[in-house]
């Protein structure tokens, strides 16, 4: 199998809050305010290329900012794929990081919401052992063409596919419903507890692994401090726990476990190992502020 990984996501700028404390509707609060790259899919192709993956990130950006991109994640270690959109800028995203880690998110999309088929050519699937697509890519009509497309291409091909759901708030919006009949029968799904609570409509980790199970082949559910399960229909398989870490900021954890497990599975590490090295990375990840390696 190969090791390469075909990462499909969004292209962001994070404007990252953290305010000194409560904000004051109406009124001032001293904040530290920083501006980085980000977005759910960049986030995880930079992580697999900070583990030294084969990873090629295809994405789509404001036409003025693609060549500063091209060279921001060849840079990285990443192949950049990225079409550029002369109508809408590149995505941005404000991020507001309350004193216990917790984030909010502002979104604005921009020139993502624009990928297109066009954009994913079936050259992108030639040596690829794995397509990872970020669940923002199902929440507008465009990309979610766009991506299910390229899901039915790489199927033809015997390519597993992977998903990250990536976002409650967008899952409720376009329906819960919706959303798993557009991605049922992907061969690997990572939620974190809440994703998986509004994709199963069930409490508890357990019950969610078999319900996922029914519709996607292995089940990856993050828990944050807890660790991480996975199994499939059956139940969990594995299950480990996560090391006591001071938390920073948690945005990119959930990209930086999913790169740290499919890293590790691709290059022939057993379920466990995998898990432990997700594990790992998303332990790293809240201990620095923004959603890639610090």
């Amino acid at each position: 199998m190969s090791r390469r990984i075909l990462v499909v996501g969004d292209v962001m700028t994070d404007v990252i809050v953290v305010p000194e404390g409560p904000i004051v509707k109406g009124s001032d609060r001293r904040a530290t305010v920083r501006s980085r790259p980000g977005g759910s899919g960049a986030n995880q192709a930079v992580w697999l290329g900070a583990m030294a993956a084969d990873v090629v990130f295809a994405a789509r950006v404001g036409h003025a900012d693609k060549a500063m991109y091209k060279n921001y994640f060849r840079g990285l270690g990443v192949v950049p794929a990225l079409a550029a959109d002369r109508e809408q800028p590149s995505g941005v995203l404000v991020t507001i990081v309350d004193p216990d880690g917790e984030r909010s998110f502002l979104t604005d999309r921009g020139a993502n919401l624009n990928l297109c088929a066009e954009d994913l050519p079936e050259s992108l699937l030639d040596d690829v052992g794995l397509v990872m697509v970020s669940g923002y890519s199902f929440f507008a009509p465009g990309p979610r063409a766009a991506v299910q497309e390229l899901f039915g291409r790489a199927r033809a091909r015997g390519i597993p596919v992977a998903v990250d759901p990536a976002s409650v708030g967008f899952l409720v919006e376009v329906g819960v419903a919706q959303f798993l009949s557009w991605t049922e029968g992907a061969d690997w799904i990572f939620a974190n507890e809440s994703e998986a609570e509004a994709l199963t409509g069930v409490a508890g980790y357990e019950a969610q692994m078999r319900a996922l199970g029914q519709r996607f082949g292995t089940v990856v559910i993050k828990r944050g401090r807890l660790g991480a399960a996975l199994g499939d229909r059956d139940g969990v398989r594995v299950m480990l726990p996560a090391p006591v870490v001071t938390v920073l900021d948690s945005t990119g954890a959930g990209d930086a476990f999913a790169a740290g497990f499919v890293a590790a599975h691709l290059a022939g590490d057993d379920e466990t190992t995998a898990l432990g090295k997700g594990i790992a990375a998303g332990a790293r990840a809240v201990q620095s502020i923004g959603g890639q390696p610090g």
